[in-house]
């Protein structure tokens, strides 16, 4: 009777790691093509702005002082 418990539990281990691997794999492709989107967003927009972390000089540090 042990036996077969332990067989379930290995069974449900088993496929409950490769449901987990599936869904992780899904989670992996839908990240990456958002991380190309922005990358490609990031890439166009960042052409005449002032503002962004390169150029600098938007208001959080400001130029004027006193």
């Amino acid at each position: 009777m042990i036996l077969w418990i332990l067989l379930f539990l290995l069974i449900l281990v088993v496929f409950g790691f490769g449901f987990t691997m599936q869904t992780l794999w899904w989670v992996a492709a839908v990240l990456l093509v958002v991380w190309i989107v922005g990358f490609a967003m990031r890439g166009r927009s960042s052409g005449g702005r002032g503002g962004g972390r390169r150029g600098g000089g938007g208001r959080r540090y400001g130029h004027s002082r006193g």
